[in-house]
């Protein structure tokens, strides 16, 4: 127990001011002696044991008759072990512009509301806290500390299922844990949201893994970078969020990983760069499963990693020329709508083909053949009313297709797209038999055939001989009544008796398979 006699100047100040909730300021007023970074320095004047803290806060002095105790310090150093592990903590705190000797404990502590502004802190344990107001760590600098308790591994700020009923406010907070864990929140819950903004830097990885957050998570300009070994930069794996906001020059140096992440409302990437992990091993964003209303990916560049989306929904896509990388993975992706940036618009005014084939090329950016992407494609097509470039699209994934088959099979697919398009094209059907025709009547008209049974059958007509060839069903009495001995004619005869049947049979092939799939 605590002594007053005990206590130094500064601590009777802190002491004697916290009944009243006044703030107790050792700051000096001058810059180059009270920048926090320097506070290892600081000496008697403005050190304050841990411990004096924590006899307060747990109600070592009451609090007057109609005075609300707060405690608010400002510009000092803290000694020893601010430890508040399972401490029901019933007044509000402020500490801003301090120096910690040691890391915080406040694992499964319950609290009004937390801050620590601008302060140093080496590590930050707060898991299973319960905070009835917010958590505010704003502009402050946490280092790595020691291990989670529910992990082996060092973390520099830890709330893994901590519940705050405000908001988690870490703008222009820099947490430094290289090859470690900066911020692990594993099944956290911020009703109020959490905010990563106004120059926020992670120097490890940054774990959100199936936390809460209906205020969303604001990284706006952030930056995440040196990775540990994994190359991890942010997961976010199964978190459930309003609102997860990436844009305006956020920066991440490793895989953003939002593998079954749930967004109600928007997720944005406009702006940001996806540099993936720095080794080129892994990809620059992860979301399989991932689920939202709306997803904006208009990066300022390319990603330097895969963008895989197996398996993602979302109602509207907003993409760019600097979306997508070289390797896309698309299969199982479901979108409502595709909204291209102004840029993009321009262009798909120009000429829809165009529009077309850039698309298609981004579904070959994916390994290997699968059919969901050109299908999810074309639908989104037909419902915008564009039936010819769904078919486009179509004709484009049967062509992919012919590339994975065996040889045999590639020749069929090659006659089928040569004469009717797979069935989304029939309309070639007709020109090769406008062509055929021609040049059988022309051939055939220049010589006289010699006739089966003589005086017999109607007279020799170039033009319904020709058709009689190609039409392999029924006759019209010209192929049977009129030979052509020992002349080339007579090949050119048989020639267009194969073309009529594989005509036929490619006809009939492909306008089946276009009837089944619709």
């Amino acid at each position: 127990m605590l002594s007053y006699d005990e206590l130094t100047s500064p601590e009777r100040e802190l002491w004697d001011a916290f009944p009243e909730g006044r703030r107790v300021d050792l700051r000096t007023g001058v810059p180059e002696d009270d920048r926090v970074d320097e506070g290892g320095q600081w000496g008697p004047g403005r050190t304050v044991r841990a411990a004096v803290i924590v006899a307060l806060l747990q109600g070592a002095n009451t609090a007057q008759s109609g005075a609300v105790p707060y405690l608010r310090l400002d510009g000092a150093r803290i000694s020893g072990h601010l430890d508040l592990a399972g401490a029901q903590i019933a007044h509000a705190f402020r500490l801003e512009d301090c120096w910690f000797e040691e890391g915080v404990n406040l694992f499964g502590a319950s609290a009004r509301s937390i801050a620590i502004v601008g302060s140093r802190v080496p590590g930050v344990e707060a898991g299973l806290i319960r905070i009835e107001g917010r958590l505010d760590l704003r502009c402050s600098r946490l280092q790595s500390g020691s291990a989670s308790p529910f992990h082996r591994r060092v973390t520099a700020l830890s709330l893994i299922n901590a519940h705050v009923s405000g908001a988690v406010n870490l703008s222009g907070a820099r947490i430094d844990a290289p090859g470690e864990w900066a911020v692990s929140a594993g099944g956290l819950v911020a009703e109020g949201g959490v905010y990563c903004v106004d120059g926020f830097v992670a120097h490890g990885e940054v774990r959100l893994m199936g936390a809460q957050l209906p205020g969303g998570l604001h990284m706006r300009g952030a930056l995440l970078e040196r990775p540990g070994r994994r190359g991890v930069a942010l997961a976010l794996d199964n978190a459930v969020a309003s609102t997860l906001d990436f844009s305006g020059g956020f920066t991440a140096n490793g895989t953003v990983r939002l593998r079954g992440a749930r967004i109600s409302d928007s997720l944005t990437f406009e702006g940001a760069v996806l540099n993936g992990p720095p080794d080129g091993h892994g990809p620059a964003l992860a979301a399989l499963l991932m689920q939202a209303a709306d997803f904006d990916l208009t990066l300022a560049r390319p990603p330097s990693g895969t963008v895989d989306l197996r398996g993602a929904q979302v109602s509207y896509l907003h993409d760019s020329d600097h979306s997508w990388p070289d390797v896309v993975e698309l299969d199982g992706f479901v979108y409502g709508s595709i909204k291209v940036d102004e840029a993009g618009e321009r262009r798909e005014a120009v000429g829809r083909r165009d529009s077309v084939a850039r698309r298609v090329a981004w579904i070959r950016r994916g390994p290997g053949y699968n059919p969901q992407p050109y299908e999810q494609l074309a639908s989104w097509y037909r419902k915008a009313g564009h039936d010819d470039d769904a078919r486009r699209v179509l004709l484009a994934k049967q062509r992919h297709r012919r590339r994975t088959l065996p040889p045999a099979a590639r020749v069929w697919g090659y006659l089928l797209d040569l004469t009717v398009g797979y069935g989304y094209r029939p309309w070639l059907a007709g020109v090769w038999l406008l062509a055929l025709t021609l040049l059988g009547t022309l051939s055939f008209g220049t010589h006289s055939p010699t006739p089966v049974k003589r005086g017999e059958g109607a007279p020799f007509q170039p033009l319904v001989y020709t058709l009689d060839l190609l039409i392999p069903i029924g006759g019209l009495g010209q192929r049977t009544a009129w030979y052509w001995p020992d002349h080339g004619l007579q090949w050119l005869a048989y020639l267009l008796i194969a073309f009529g049947w594989m005509l036929t049979t490619a006809v009939i092939a492909g306008v089946t398979r276009t009837l089944q799939k619709n």
